[in-house]
């Protein structure tokens, strides 16, 4: 397997920036990719060790377009995972003032980052989306649009000036990224961990998604990210897109996903791996009832009382 890590390109992106807080970044080679699918494709055809994309931001939720490409295809699974803050900067062509700007670009997902700054600063000026920050920033520097809204660390890689920075229309605003691989074996948990599936119903009924949830409920697993994607195969068909907190190797998380493997037309298990949020100091104590600890003692009784040793 090649040492280099597959990214969602060009050079400049949040991606690569994020992706160079990982310490193992210093050991491979890092290829930028021109989307999410096709960093993920690298990895499944064995073109790249691991890609590393873009999932989740505060600000809008879930990335849908990694979330649809690991919903599909060849599974994958997630090893690790990074948060970034994120402000963006007004990059433009040397020379260009704000009362130049007719057009802006940037990715999809910060559109609604920077929503409202625009609306007050650059109210008439067309918007139009590329296939990253980066790449924005890359199609300012060939002229194709006035303005991009990108890091600023970009605009020294294309040329650009920095004509206003630290950008956000919502304060503390994030975006997760997350590290996928081929599927192998879960790293060992730390007690600060995340587990990360796809559920798939077998019908279509009253209270499906409340049994869906009750394995979770009924075991005192938290939900972090719920999140419907149609299937494609007609309006009203979704799979569900669901972290939760834990390990698959904790007792609780592990008997929820067995009922759910029971229950579900179709389980994908996207990964076990280490928060980014807290550490393991930050994590509340499972609820009475749901430690390892507990499920073992209650197996322990169901066992004796098989035996007639109750």
């Amino acid at each position: 397997m090649p040492a280099s890590y597959a990214y969602l390109g060009p050079e400049g992106t949040f991606t690569e920036a994020a992706l160079r807080t990982l310490p193992e970044a210093a050991t491979r080679e890092l290829v930028p990719y021109v989307s999410v699918q096709s960093a993920l494709d690298a990895v499944r055809v064995g073109e790249a060790e691991a890609a590393f994309v873009p999932i989740e931001n505060s600000v809008e939720g879930g990335i849908t377009t990694t979330l649809d490409e690991l919903v599909a295809g060849a599974p994958l699974m997630i090893y690790r995972e990074v948060l970034l803050s994120i402000t963006f900067a007004l990059l433009v062509r040397p020379g260009t003032q704000l009362s130049d700007i007719k057009t802006v670009s940037a990715h999809p997902a910060a559109q609604p980052q920077v929503r409202n700054w625009l609306k007050k600063n650059l109210p008439d000026a067309h918007w139009e989306s590329a296939a990253s920050n980066a790449d924005a920033a890359r199609l300012v520097q060939e002229g194709q649009y006035d303005a991009a809204f990108a890091g600023e660390f970009a605009a020294a890689l294309y040329g650009l000036d920095v004509l206003e920075s630290g950008i956000h229309d919502a304060e503390n605003a994030q975006t997760r990224f997350v590290l996928v691989g081929r599927p192998a074996r879960p790293a060992a948990p730390t007690g600060a961990d995340k587990t990360s599936v796809v559920l798939w119903q077998r019908d279509d009924h009253p209270g499906g998604l409340r049994d869906l949830l009750g394995e979770f409920a009924t075991r005192g697993i938290n939900l972090m990210l719920l999140q419907s994607r149609p299937t494609g195969e007609g309006i009203g068909n979704y799979c569900f897109c669901i972290d939760a907190e834990g390990h698959i190797s904790d007792r609780r998380v592990a008997e929820t996903l067995m009922g759910l493997k029971r229950i579900c037309l179709e389980v994908r298990f996207l990964g076990s791996y280490p928060r980014a949020d807290v550490g393991v100091e930050g994590v509340s104590a499972p609820r009475p009832g749901t430690s390892d600890e507990e499920f073992v003692s209650a197996s322990d009784w169901v066992a004796r009382c098989q035996d007639g040793r109750f």
